[in-house]
């Protein structure tokens, strides 16, 4: 069997479930009621054998485990900070019982830039975490504000890698976009339908807009979702380097510093246009567990059946995630 790491494979504590229903009612998220109830609440909880037979069922070697959305990136900074240390020390010892199947991205408490700073050190030079998992935005603050800045200037000096994953659009987002349906519907469109990725897809473009990689050259962010609806606009979206007064197009920060997974959605027409726009080295595999229900052997089956050479589809499988584990500074 083809070696496979996925890297959107997400856990949950129940003390982060805990302090999340505590949240105010306009700053939780969406998927709250998906990630604390029934079946998906059930796996995200279990980081033992259960989801390591699951893993054996879709033909996965190894998940990368993180926070499932929205981290603590909507908390009160004082609960952020007193969550991130011990999600992570948890986490750790989770991948300490199962080291060749099990690795993971450090929780950080985004609402305090400097805190979360200095947890991702932690967590990547002592609890051998590769690199963090990180929402767009701390309530209303997006990523991109510059009192964030030191979150990436720690990424780029470990050279260890970010992951940008969905959460909810703002509320007067999704007021204005998101409403108007029956309550299901308006949920499904402001997450899983649309909502989240145009929402993730254009946080990563205000990064690159903000001269974010600019500053940080070796900073490497990983978006889903085959790149979160940008790779289709990349074209139309270079037509901002004037305005924006950009070192170099948009998209060539994404052929340098942006890595792309497809979250479970696991479409050949849409690895070949990624390929196309971005090339192989900068795609990787993730399956985005429990969110996304995997075939038995899916995974497997869809690298085998994609139209590759066998050194691309070594590349996509693992080899491009383990190149960049191997560039982090411990």
């Amino acid at each position: 069997m083809l070696r496979i790491t996925a890297l959107e494979e997400h856990f949950v504590t129940r003390a982060v479930v805990d302090a999340w229903r505590s949240v105010d009612a306009r700053w939780q998220d969406l998927a709250l009621g998906l990630s604390s109830q029934g079946p998906t609440a059930r796996r995200l909880l279990e980081i033992g054998a259960d989801r390591i037979t699951e893993m054996d069922d879709a033909g996965i070697t190894v998940q990368v485990l993180s926070l499932s959305t929205p981290g603590l990136a909507m908390l009160a900074p004082a609960d952020a900070i007193a969550l991130q240390s011990t999600t992570n020390d948890q986490l750790a010892e989770a991948i300490r019982t199962q080291p060749d199947r099990l690795q993971g991205f450090a929780t950080l408490a985004t609402p305090v830039p400097e805190k979360a700073a200095q947890e991702l050190e932690r967590a990547v030079c002592s609890l051998g975490l590769n690199g963090a998992m990180l929402f767009a935005h701390s309530r209303s603050k997006n990523l991109d504000d510059r009192s964030c800045w030191p979150i990436f200037e720690a990424a780029a000096a470990l050279r260890a890698p970010l992951y940008l994953h969905p959460q909810s659009p703002p509320p007067a987002v999704r007021q204005s976009y998101y409403t108007g349906f029956d309550a299901d519907l308006n949920t499904a469109l402001a997450t899983h339908g649309i909502g989240w990725h145009y929402d993730t897809g254009i946080q990563a473009l205000r990064l690159i807009l903000a001269g974010v990689f600019d500053h940080f050259p070796e900073l490497q962010l990983i978006i889903g979702h085959w790149g979160e609806m940008i790779l289709f606009y990349l074209d139309r979206i270079d037509d901002l380097l004037g305005p924006a007064k950009l070192a170099r197009r948009p998209s060539e920060y994404f052929r340098t510093n942006i890595m792309i997974t497809p979250s479970g959605v696991l479409s050949d027409r849409y690895l070949r246009w990624a390929a196309e726009v971005v090339g192989i080295d900068r795609i990787m595999f993730a399956t985005d567990y429990p969110f996304v229900s995997a075939e038995r052997g899916g995974a497997q089956r869809f690298l085998e059946r994609a139209r590759l050479t066998d050194a691309q589809r070594e590349a996509v499988a693992f080899r491009n995630w383990e190149a960049m584990c191997a560039r982090i500074r411990r």
